[in-house]
């Protein structure tokens, strides 16, 4: 009897393909099983790994990506730029009304320098992060006033944007001008820790610069790249990405569609909990996979108290329907944004009770941030004298500004998303709005 054939590897590559699972016989290339051979296989150069990668990543994603997101399909760097920024810690679900709203309001740059901050920042109230719109808002008027009005294409031009960071520039040069620049955001760290076996949490420096080799050295070959390498804005030592691989293979024009793909892997297959290693088109050489490490791989942030505080805010409505809002100050929680005040001296508290208007302690509102939990007690007052108070607060208003806005007139304002829904509760009726105390007058 004649021996079994021995099964051979596939190299070559398919782009004929229509199923979007990597388990389809056209990535056989690149994903045949390492079981499956009877031989054991010398191991690949680094740079052939980077090489295998890259390859692998882009034929997914041409076939499994995402597409049709209202950003993709467009070399215009303003429209890359917007979206980069609002999709920094936000889904993509959520900031696509957002991002569709806020170009119909501000189309380019030009749009967006020239606007008022209130306005900007009124687009993008309910977003969260606010002082993402504050650096777009900044880097929009550095652009008009040192690029006449052109977004850069060079890297460290763009860097040098307010609010932009090294894989955000990375991403803005590699959508928009084919650049070939490494990107490291969550999902990204994630993907290439997991492959790499990368142990620890990301945010360690030693970690984040391990992480930035790896994403350096998995580029996909150029043809040509002429621009100088990035500085790492958060502290890990800068790593010369035009020491990348230089070779024939997928070239420049594949940059966009590679990084494209390192996004959508980590948002979906290697997502952090219950991936999904069977539609992943690397996993058969993934380090966390093959030494059963998923789960612990990257390790998560250190566990640390969460502290609480707690804020009363002063619920001010007059006979008009119109609420008294204070402007927080350009920095810090709602920068720039107008809320309810905090605090108000005795003269103004004399003029509240002059008015004969009844105060009511409101059920608390919690409300988290990245670093702390914030619990929000309302004291509603319905003024009822609003002329003779109105003048006494205005009177006293602090730097920050104050003024009286309309109930019906909230979408106008830039206001921090529990501030809003508390007024357009109270808008609508006051139906949800619990006291927490007896009334008092």
């Amino acid at each position: 009897m004649l021996p079994r054939p021995r099964p051979v590897l596939r190299i070559e590559s398919d782009r004929s393909l229509h199923l979007p699972s990597a388990n389809d016989a056209g990535f056989a290339h690149a994903c045949k099983p390492v079981a499956a051979l009877d031989r054991p296989m010398k191991r690949a150069s680094p740079q052939k790994v980077a090489c295998s990668f890259a390859a692998r990543l882009v034929d997914w994603q041409r076939i499994a990506g995402r597409s049709g997101l209202p950003w993709q399909g467009t070399r215009d760097p303003y429209r890359i730029w917007l979206s980069e920024i609002m999709l920094q810690q936000t889904q993509v679900s959520t900031v696509i009304p957002y991002y569709l709203r806020f170009l119909e309001r501000f189309p380019d740059v030009q749009a967006l320098a020239a606007a008022p901050l209130d306005d900007v920042l009124a687009a993008w109230s309910g977003l969260g992060y606010y002082s993402r719109a504050r650096c777009l808002h900044r880097a929009a008027c550095q652009v008009v006033d040192e690029h006449s009005g052109i977004f850069p294409r060079e890297f460290a031009a763009v860097l040098a944007l307010p609010g932009i960071g090294r894989s955000t520039a990375g991403a803005i040069c590699a959508f928009a001008f084919g650049q070939r620049h490494a990107i490291l955001d969550g999902n990204v760290k994630r993907v290439l820790a997991r492959h790499a076996g990368i142990e620890g949490w990301a945010g360690d420096p030693p970690v984040l610069a391990a992480l930035w080799a790896e994403s350096v050295a998995r580029l996909p070959p150029a043809v040509d790249e002429a621009d100088a390498p990035g500085v790492d804005d958060r502290g890990a030592p800068a790593v010369d990405e035009t020491d990348a691989p230089d070779a024939a293979g997928a070239g420049q024009t594949e940059i966009g569609t590679y990084t494209q793909a390192l996004m959508d892997l980590g948002a979906g297959p290697c997502a952090r909990s219950r991936p999904r290693c069977g539609d992943c088109p690397v996993s058969t050489d993934c380090v966390a996979r093959l030494s059963g490490r998923i789960e612990a791989i990257p390790a998560p942030r250190p566990r640390r108290e969460m502290p609480h505080r707690a804020s009363a805010v002063w619920l001010l409505l007059d006979s008009e329907r119109g609420v008294l809002l204070e402007r927080r100050p350009p920095s810090g929680i709602w920068g720039g944004l107008w809320s309810l005040p905090q605090a108000i001296d005795a003269q103004v508290e004399a003029s509240i009770r002059a008015s004969d208007g009844a105060l009511q302690a409101l059920a608390p509102i919690e409300h988290a941030f990245t670093h702390f939990r914030l619990r929000i007690e309302p004291l509603l007052v319905r003024m009822h004298r609003v002329q003779d108070a109105g003048a006494a607060l205005q009177a006293h208003d602090g730097e920050s500004g104050r003024r009286w806005v309309a109930l019906e007139q909230l979408e106008s304002v830039a206001l921090p998303a529990p501030v809003r829904t508390l007024l357009e509760t109270l808008r609508n009726g006051g139906a949800g709005l619990q006291p927490r105390l007896p009334g008092l007058s």
